[in-house]
C-alpha cells in the first residue's frame, strides 16, 4: 500500500489530546506549550479536511471523525512501543484494555483480577466497564465482554459462562412468596429486556401476571433496588452470590430461565496479540476450574 507523508508528529499530538480530553493536559504529557499542541490539530485537520474536535464552552468535543481515527492511532502507536521496547531489551509489558459488562465485572472478574495480575505481570490490564453497549474499535478497545446470544457481527467470539435468572429480592418479601403466582403481588422491576419476566413465568406455567414496575440498563441497579425491598428482580444469580451469602437477597424459587451467556470478543480482522491470548485462556480455565 503506498502512504502518503504521514504527518507523524501532527498525529501524535492528536492521540494525546483525545487521551487526556484537553489540549492544555496534553501540552503537559508532551512537554510542549498549548499552542504548539493547537497548531498541531489544525494542521492536521487541514491536511485532512475534515474537524477533529469542536471547542464548546464544556471543553473539548472530539467529531465523529476525531472518534474514528482515535482508536487506530492509539492501537497504532502501542504496537509501536511495544516493539520499540523489544528492540531496546526492556522488559515488554503490553497493555491490555477490555470493556466488560458492568455485572460480570463486579459479580466475576473484580475478586478475580489479583490472581491474574500475579500471574501475569508482563500484561497491563486496563477495564473499562459498560451496560453491555460498546463498540471495541471506537471506544480504543482490544476485546470486550458482555451478555447475549454471541451474535456479534464482525467480531470472534469466545463463550465464557451461563448465568441463569431468577427471581431475588430482599428477605422480608421472600417470606410471603410460596408459590410463582404471588409474585404477582409485588413490583416487578425490570430490565430493558422485555421478556424476560413473561420467559421466566412460562418456565413455571404460571401465567405472568402485569409487569409494569421500573425499568433499568443495570442488574446491578436492579440488585441494589430488589435488596432495599423495592421489588423483585430478575437476576443471574451466580453475579450476585454476594449478595445472597449477606442475607441482602433471596432465591425464593429455584426455576430459572436462560437469556443468553456471557462472551468474549474482538474484533475478526484484528490480529489477536499474546495478551489477548493469554487473557482469554485465563477466563476459560478459571471458569472450568471451579465448576
Amino acid at each position: 500500500m503506498d502512504r502518503p507523508d504521514l504527518p507523524l508528529n501532527a498525529l501524535r499530538v492528536f492521540e494525546v489530546a483525545m487521551r487526556q480530553g484537553s489540549f492544555t493536559k496534553a501540552a503537559m504529557e508532551l512537554r510542549v506549550t498549548q499552542a504548539a499542541v493547537s497548531h498541531q490539530i489544525a494542521r492536521l485537520e487541514d491536511l485532512l479536511g475534515t474537524t477533529l474536535f469542536l471547542r464548546t464552552s464544556q471543553g473539548l468535543v472530539p467529531t465523529d471523525e476525531g472518534r474514528l481515527l482515535f482508536p487506530v492511532l492509539e492501537h497504532g502507536f502501542d504496537a509501536m512501543a511495544r516493539v520499540l521496547d523489544r528492540l531496546g531489551g526492556r522488559r515488554d509489558i503490553e497493555v491490555l484494555k477490555v470493556g466488560v459488562n458492568t455485572t460480570f465485572a463486579i459479580g466475576w472478574l473484580m475478586p478475580r483480577l489479583a490472581s491474574f495480575r500475579e500471574a501475569f505481570p508482563e500484561i497491563d490490564l486496563r477495564i473499562s466497564t459498560n451496560n453491555n453497549r460498546v463498540e471495541i474499535l471506537r471506544e480504543g478497545l482490544d476485546m470486550a465482554i458482555r451478555f447475549g446470544t454471541g451474535g456479534w457481527t464482525g467480531h470472534d467470539t469466545v463463550p465464557l459462562m451461563e448465568a441463569p435468572l431468577t427471581p431475588l429480592c430482599a428477605p422480608e418479601l421472600a417470606a410471603r412468596l410460596e408459590h410463582p403466582a404471588d409474585l404477582g403481588q409485588i413490583v416487578l422491576l425490570r430490565s430493558y429486556r422485555s421478556a424476560e419476566w413473561p420467559g421466566w413465568f412460562a418456565a413455571t406455567g404460571t401465567p405472568c401476571p402485569p409487569v409494569t414496575g421500573p425499568v433499568f440498563d443495570s442488574s446491578v441497579a436492579l440488585a441494589e433496588l430488589a435488596a432495599s425491598g423495592a421489588g423483585a428482580a430478575l437476576l443471574p444469580v451466580t453475579m450476585f452470590e454476594r449478595y445472597v451469602d449477606q442475607g441482602r437477597l433471596m432465591q425464593p424459587f429455584c426455576a430459572t430461565v436462560s437469556a443468553g451467556q456471557y462472551y468474549l470478543g474482538w474484533p475478526s480482522d484484528r490480529p489477536t496479540t499474546q495478551a489477548m491470548n493469554t487473557f482469554s485462556r485465563w477466563l476459560s480455565g478459571h471458569r472450568i476450574n471451579e465448576v
